[in-house]
Parts: C-alpha cells; structure tokens; sequence
C-alpha cells in the first residue's frame, strides 16, 4: 500500500488503449505466463499473441466466434505492427488454445492482481479495511456430449420426488454448467480473485477455503448467509482474516448471559455447534451485530458475525455499509453475464471451456481495472464514484475497430461513470416463470450456555 505514487505518473503517461492495456499486462506479468507455458520452437501462436487474442475477443461484436477472431486479430496487427503476424485461421486458433496450459492464464490473472495491488495503492482502502465481496453464480455450456459426460448436469431440483416426476424430467434435460465463485472489492467493483467447479457439484465455501492465501493485508470478507459454517469460519480466524458473515436460521449461537432480544444491537457471542461440542472442539468466540431494518419486523432485519472485535476498529456504521456495499459482487455477475454477454459459454470441450471461463473473467477484470482507474479517488456523499461497465465496454469497442488507437482514450473514460440519481419511487421487480420469491434469512437461535457448557468452555479456554 505504500506504493501510491506510482500510479498517478504512469496514469498520465497512458493516453490511447493498448498504453492502458500495458498498465496491467506489463513485460512481467507476460514473463510470468510464458514461465507456465511450454517451451516450442518458433510456434505460429506464441504466448502473446494466444492469449492477446483470446481477450479481447471477449469485448468484440460479432453472432459468431470466428467473426469475433478476425477483429481480435486485427486489433492486435494493428497494436504490433513490428512483431510476427499470428495465424490467420479461427481452427489453427482453436487447436493452439487447447494446447495452451491452463497454468499460463492463471499466472496472467496472478500478475495483474499485483498490478491492481501496485497501480490502485491506498485507493483500494476503506475505513481501514479492504472489503471484498464474496458470491457464485453458475454458467451454463453447450450441450455437447463431452461435457455432458464430463460436467454432468445441474443439479437445480434438489428436493427428492418421485420417478417420472416434472422435476425429474427438468434436472434430466439440463444443460451442463460451471459453477464460478468469485471476491469482488466492494469499493470499485473490480475481481480480485475467482475459483471455477462443477456446476452441480461445487461448494462455494470450499472455494473461499482455497482461496484464502490470495487475500491481500487487511482484507474483510463480506458474504451472504450461504457461507456459514463452523469449518470455514475457523479456517478464516487460523488464516487471520477478518470476515463478515450474515447468519441465518440455521445457526446456534451462545451467550454467557440471558439476551433480551428485542434490545439486542451487538455483542460477544460463542459459535459451538452440538457435534463439535460432542467432540472436544473449540468454540469459536465472535461478535454479533445485528443491523435494523427499515421496518418493524423482525424478519427484516440482518445479523452479521464477525471476528473484529474491537469497535472503533469496526464500528457499527461500517458495518452496515460493508454489507450494503454487498450487492457490487451481485452486481459484478450481472456485468459479466449480460454485459459481456457470457450467460452461457460456448465452447464444446471440457479444455477449451476452462479456458474460456477464464480468459473471460481476466477480460471483465482488465475492463472494470480501466474504467475504475479513471474514476475520481474521493467518493461523494460518502459512496465511492463507480464506472459503467457498459459505457466502458462501449468505449473499448470504438478502439477496437479503428485503424489506428487515438489518445484520447483515458479522457473518454473518465466521463464512463455509473448513473448517480435519485429514486423518487420503488424499485419495481419484474415477476419471472418459475422464480421463487426470495425471503430473507431469519435471525439466528440464540442460546444461554448451560452449566454444563460453561465448565466445557472454560476446559477449552484453559487449554488454549
């Protein structure tokens, strides 16, 4: 964080979109990813050009991906006029990216996290803490026989029903899938890291798991009530993370004291669920906050679990800030899924699928990197000053179909910023088919410890 400065040189040297591009894609980080690759002699599509290509076919226009290829290719052409020209068919570039090692695209996404650590410095801070978003959506694919064999279906119907059934019938009929979980920084909306699964069988905590040592220093994990439970949250304490997890019905939690719950605000609560009780575990100490809602029902209101115990290093504002701020990394699936129009992946191999999901997500990344580099450092009315996906999008399909880049590139983005009025009315919400209403998590149980449980707690508390 101490490398601020930097960027603000290098942003007013940058001017037309390939310089942007450069910010990010630096001489290093394509090192990085040529270290991943295989070394060939003299091939027709080199590390660069691959995966240069392979990005930015993701923000061109086009019905078909060939067509989408020819304009990637010229961009490129036309942003190295000096190097060697990559090949010039959309099939020599299909069996080039099935030979691609997946560990190149991953050592690429690895480098530019450390360029967004290096070029956004202090920017990426607030109040103390960088908020990341955690959230999953899943991706649907074609209907080849490869991936149905390899991805399996769904798994959308999860209640049992009888053979023959309608539900039956729809997991049955299913596309194949990917699952994707992603941490979203809540401030400007851009990726930090992803982790892609089965579609059916994928567990987004288990994700978050393996995802811990891409945390950066002082990093807070907000998530909604699907991530509880006691294994993730004890590995997030062990790898010294702050978290913010909503709670739900589902969750037992103890105080030392009776709690008068119609006062409660926040306070020291104990998560001991019954089976590790049973086994000698430790209870997981933490502290409860538990955020009003607008109206006067209780259903309403949101109750988050964190391990930031001191107040003033986490205040109650804060934390329902954070926890607003949530809907970005929602907000991001909307922005990769109709925006860059990646509702359903198109490739038809289980090689050249991981390999698009992944070039897509570092496209989507560089292009909300671009358009939150430009935006004003200091937020307005307390909320930070957001880009457009859209409206940077837009101006990067300019650029790519020009005969040459023009300079005032950064200058165009500057003024992509997202919508900022006022809503004098409801937001109204259109009613889908088949869509269930969403209902708000309930409030957690929470119990008094018992005598038993009191002298099993301070065994544990003796021992630590």
């Amino acid at each position: 964080m101490d490398k601020a400065r930097t960027p603000r040189r290098m942003c007013g040297r940058a001017k037309s979109l390939p310089e942007c591009l450069r910010e990010f894609l630096t001489p290093t980080v394509w090192k990085q990813a040529r270290r991943a690759a295989k070394k060939r002699r003299m091939p027709r599509w080199d590390v660069h050009p691959l995966c240069f290509v392979l990005l930015t076919m993701t923000w061109c226009c086009g019905d078909s991906l060939p067509e989408k290829f020819e304009a990637a290719r010229g961009f490129y052409i036309t942003c190295h006029p000096k190097r060697r020209r990559p090949g010039e068919t959309f099939q020599g570039f299909q069996q080039a990216l099935e030979r691609l090692p997946i560990w190149v695209l991953r050592q690429m996404a690895a480098g530019i996290r450390g360029r967004i650590e290096t070029l956004f410095g202090s920017r990426l801070l607030i109040d103390g803490f960088i908020p990341l978003g955690c959230d999953g959506s899943r991706l649907e694919c074609s209907r080849s026989e490869e991936l149905e064999k390899r991805l399996g279906k769904s798994g959308k119907s999860k209640k049992k029903r009888k053979s023959g059934s309608k539900g039956d019938q729809d997991k049955k009929d299913s596309s194949p899938t990917v699952w994707i979980t992603a941490l979203v920084h809540l401030g400007n909306g851009v990726p930090w890291a992803w982790r892609f699964g089965k579609g059916g069988k994928a567990s987004e905590r288990e994700h978050l798991r393996r995802m811990l040592g891409l945390l950066p220093k002082l990093g807070l994990v907000v998530t909604d009530a699907g991530y509880y439970g006691y294994e993730l949250i004890l590995a997030l304490m062990r790898a010294e993370v702050d978290f913010l997890i909503r709670m739900s019905t589902n969750v037992k939690l103890y105080t030392q004291e009776d709690v008068e719950l119609d006062d409660f605000r926040e306070g020291v609560v104990y998560y001991w669920p019954e089976a590790v009780q049973n086994e000698g575990g430790e209870p997981i100490r933490a502290r409860l906050i538990r955020l009003r809602g607008r109206t006067k029902k209780r259903k309403y209101d949101v109750w988050l679990l964190t391990n930031v115990m001191d107040q003033r290093r986490l205040s109650y504002g804060a934390a329902d800030t954070f926890y607003r701020w949530r809907w970005e990394s929602e907000g991001y699936f909307r922005t990769y899924k109709r925006t860059m129009s990646k509702l359903k992946l198109s490739s038809r191999t289980v090689r050249c699928v991981h390999r698009e999901a992944e070039a897509t997500m570092i496209a989507t990344q560089l292009l909300l990197a671009q358009g939150a580099l430009t935006m004003p450092a200091n937020a307005k009315d307390g909320q930070p000053v957001m880009c457009s996906p859209r409206k940077v999008l837009v101006e990067i399909r300019r650029e790519l179909y020009r005969t040459a880049p023009r300079n005032d590139f950064r200058t165009r983005l500057r003024r992509a910023c997202r919508e900022r009025r006022v809503r004098t009315t409801a937001k109204q919400k259109r009613v889908w088919p088949r869509r269930k209403e969403h209902k708000p998590p309930g409030p957690p149980q929470i119990l008094t410890l018992t005598r038993a449980q009191k002298r099993l707690l301070l065994r544990c508390q003796t021992a630590a």
